[in-house]
């Protein structure tokens, strides 16, 4: 089940195992009939788990993941930071912050290879084998680990070419007269609300915005072609206001804080590799806060 899920179907699953499709679909169907459920829709064009195959999934994947870790420690894999990393990201961490480091990380550890993830949808973040995500937000309800990171503050920045055209807002409830670019809620669909928050008050600006995207960094390239305001995390943001390519408007209503986190399954024994990524990206982060 674990290979037809990371290969994305029998056949590939077939190649991984050394064997045929047809072999594969027996399986799964035998599982199945222990289980007394259908673990995967089949179709002549994909397949994909169910409800209660997902459920399955989530329980069974860290278990053969323990499974394989422990017999990596029974050989020399233990203390040495060897193998394949998968890592899921967020848009923004992956590119602005952890992709620029990488060839850092290759260095330190010769004998690692990174496989790496980028999405914004949450619910999926351990999926097809992940050994490690980074995330912003609160840590979701599941069986994983949760070490956070830091806190980054949400800051409102326009290039220098649209505060020249439209003037810097002065306040919140000046922004809803100005032009906003609006960043997707991955978990509800929605735009997320435009907040200011001071000295413990949080004011709400209503705004309407004609572009709505669900990538941070493509949003922040269209805030620094003059496309409108934009709030951002500050994390990462210190290269644009530094060179002056982006102004950071409204800096004394900057106060909103929003977490970072990493995510691991839960599981007695952390591999060295992944506890080699979390050492890495706990000082990136350490070296970006300080630059902020």
């Amino acid at each position: 089940m674990i290979a037809v899920v990371d290969q994305g179907g029998f056949a590939r699953a077939g190649d991984e195992l050394g064997l045929t499709p047809s072999g594969v679909s027996r399986a799964i169907a035998r599982l199945e009939a222990q289980l007394r459920v259908r673990l995967f829709h089949r179709t002549p064009r994909r397949v994909e788990l169910t409800e209660e195959g997902r459920r399955f999934h989530a329980e069974v994947s860290p278990l053969l993941a323990a499974i394989r870790d422990a017999a990596e420690d029974v050989g020399e894999a233990t203390a040495s930071v060897r193998g394949r990393l998968k890592v899921n990201s967020d848009p923004w961490f992956a590119r602005v912050i952890l992709a620029p480091r990488l060839p850092d990380l290759l260095r330190l550890h010769p004998e690692l290879q990174i496989e790496f993830v980028v999405s914004n949808h949450r619910e999926e973040m351990m999926y097809g084998g992940v050994d490690v995500a980074v995330r912003f937000g609160s840590p979701p309800d599941a069986a994983m680990i949760a070490r956070k990171l830091l806190e980054t503050r949400i800051v409102t920045c326009a290039a220098p070419a649209y505060l020249a055209r439209r003037g810097a807002p002065q306040s919140p409830e000046d922004v809803a007269q100005h032009d906003v670019l609006l960043f997707r809620n991955p978990e509800t669909g929605r735009p997320f609300p435009w907040e200011f928050h001071r000295a413990g008050s949080v004011v709400e600006t209503r705004v309407a915005g004609r572009v709505v995207m669900d990538d941070p960094s493509a949003a922040l390239a269209a805030c620094e072609a003059g496309g409108g305001l934009f709030q951002s995390f500050e994390l990462g943001l210190a290269p644009w206001l530094r060179d002056g390519r982006l102004t950071q408007v409204l800096t004394d209503w900057a106060e909103e804080r929003f977490p970072l986190y990493s995510f691991y399954p839960s599981r007695r024994q952390t591999p060295a590799k992944v506890r080699a990524f979390l050492d890495f990206v706990d000082r990136i982060c350490r070296m970006e806060a300080a630059t902020a």
